[in-house]
């Protein structure tokens, strides 16, 4: 009989200590939940993916184009960048992650989707920065430029951050910045843990056209009611 918890791995990080953890929640049904943790704070929960998948999905969905060269920002548990890796058109995968453990555990394969992101020649990753690295001209993907896409999955929103200094990132500047490194009409997505923000459409539109934000729909068994998450995406100028 499988433990309902299990702590797989604890390391220290730049911004705290970062674990990975197992569990079984009889409730639910027979299966592995797996979670990664900031201190106290939950990043992520193999429990609900529709949203990060739908990320991929909704701005994927939007390029009519083939040979892609798309850039994740955050890994997490895998989720956004295996929805992505669906898409045949795409030639390149760069995930940027943060947390060298985060990348670590999905090397060794103690995150199920390790596996299939390690098979996929298409799929790398980069340790960074993503906030520095999409304020420096081409740092996303120095060696191409620009690319066809960013999925963003880091913030919880773009007013609640894991770190106060991401908080420049959602800024016209700041947005502008990361403009730059898509290829004209080149799509810029984002998750949000809350409903849409008009206020934040606003600014997307700004900067991007064609802003849409796309409601991601699923049921919580531990609030016994559906949540709301959105995806916002934005166009680059052609």
């Amino acid at each position: 009989m499988a433990k309902l918890f299990e702590e797989i791995d604890s390391r220290e990080s730049p911004i705290g200590e970062i674990s990975l953890r197992r569990r079984r929640i009889p409730a639910i049904g027979e299966r592995d939940i797996f979670e990664i943790k900031l201190g106290d704070e939950f990043l992520m929960s193999s429990l609900f993916v529709a949203a990060e998948e739908a990320l991929a999905d909704v701005a994927l969905a939007r390029l009519e184009r083939d040979a892609l060269t798309v850039v994740v920002g955050g890994l997490g548990l895998g989720y956004t960048a295996a929805a992505a890796l669906r898409d045949r058109r795409i030639e390149t995968l760069v995930v940027v992650e943060y947390l060298e453990p985060v990348i670590r555990w999905h090397r060794e394969e103690k995150i199920p989707l390790g596996t299939k992101l390690n098979a996929d020649a298409r799929c790398y990753f980069r340790q960074g920065n993503f906030f520095k690295l999409a304020a420096e001209p081409a740092g996303l993907v120095p060696e191409q430029g620009q690319v066809d896409a960013v999925l963003l999955d880091i913030d919880h929103s773009p007013e609640a951050f894991l770190h106060g200094d991401n908080a420049s990132f959602y800024t016209q500047r700041g947005l502008s910045a990361l403009a730059q490194q898509l290829r004209p009409g080149g799509v810029f997505a984002l998750w949000s843990t809350d409903a849409p923000d008009p206020a934040f459409s606003d600014l997307l539109g700004r900067v991007f056209t064609e802003v849409q934000a796309d409601v991601v729909r699923f049921f919580n068994p531990f609030q016994n009611n559906e949540a709301v998450n959105t995806v916002y995406s934005g166009l680059s100028a052609s």
